[in-house]
């Protein structure tokens, strides 16, 4: 005779689903059918197994006889594609909820009939029209210069600074869109919050950083022109030495007014002559350029 009832079976499976977690599961069914701490509740295999039975063929216990049968049918993968077509955006838990159907059902069509992936949305400024033109002279005035001087792209430090906001302003992790190829969608947010703010610089060389703008109490601060002049003078500078610069490394760093400041260019003058990539410098960076393909951090390490 079966151990558990159907109800008893039902209950497990769908604490497991709410959970995502065998040891919960078991947690909830004690407390929800009130079993004593000495009496037993269903083991980790069993409830594994009515998941199993559950998704393959709809019902906690196995059919006698037989192969069991799928939920992948060609009609609910057509249920999912459509759904998934109409809100790219929607998680495959919501997808699952929507369908009526089970949410690592929904996973494994997505992944292994759809061939989808939860790609991150990526959280950029806004553009200008304006803004890609510049990027166009800007990108082929690099390619020449990399034409002329092959080993000129291993001398290329670029800099760049991340704004971790203490609001939680997107939660990026959830914050995905189902699709067989990138669809490289960008969610824009306003330019300043309440954040953290850390300096990095990069090149084929290695890294330099990260730098943290704080104040001795070990409190965030804003980043204004003296104290980015302060860090390229104490922390950047020497550092690059150790690395071996030379009279034709390029530094490349953004528009942000505190380093397109008179200040923190004459540092940079002074150290790169002619060969600084920055608003005000002798190489024109883009405005609103901190793009994936602009930016190294963007591919390793933000």
């Amino acid at each position: 005779m079966e151990q558990w009832s159907k109800q008893q079976r039902s209950f497990a499976v769908k604490a497991f689903y709410q959970s995502g977690s065998y040891a919960a599961a078991q947690r909830r069914f004690r407390k929800n059918f009130q079993i004593n701490g000495n009496k037993p509740v269903p083991s980790v295999n069993s409830i594994k197994l009515w998941v199993i039975n559950f998704e393959a063929i709809g019902e906690t216990r196995s059919r006698r006889g037989g192969s069991a049968r799928s939920v992948r049918t060609p009609a609910n993968i057509d249920h999912v594609r459509v759904a998934v077509e109409r809100s790219p955006r929607r998680s495959a838990r919501r997808q699952s909820a929507a369908l009526g159907m089970a949410n690592t059902s929904v996973r494994r069509i997505l992944r292994l009939d759809l061939h989808h992936h939860p790609y991150k949305i990526q959280v950029v400024q806004a553009m200008n029209e304006n803004d890609f033109a510049a990027r166009r002279r800007f990108c082929q005035t690099l390619l020449d210069m990399f034409d002329e001087n092959e080993d000129l792209v291993h001398n290329l430090w670029m800099s760049d600074e991340a704004h971790f906001h203490l609001s939680g302003f997107v939660n990026k992790q959830n914050f995905r869109y189902w699709s067989d190829e990138n669809p490289q969608q960008l969610h824009q947010t306003p330019l300043h919050s309440s954040k953290v703010t850390v300096w990095c610089a990069m090149s084929s060389l290695g890294i330099i950083g990260p730098y943290f703008f704080e104040n001795d109490r070990e409190q965030a601060v804003t980043v204004n022109a003296q104290r980015n002049s302060e860090m390229l003078h104490s922390f950047f500078i020497p550092q690059l030495r150790q690395h071996g610069m030379n009279n034709e490394t390029l530094f490349q760093q953004d528009g942000a007014t505190s380093h397109t400041a008179r200040v923190s260019m004459n540092v940079l003058n002074n150290v790169f002559p002619n060969r600084v990539i920055s608003r005000n410098g002798a190489i024109s960076w883009p405005p609103r350029s901190a793009r994936p393909h602009s930016v190294l951090r963007f591919f390793f390490l933000w």
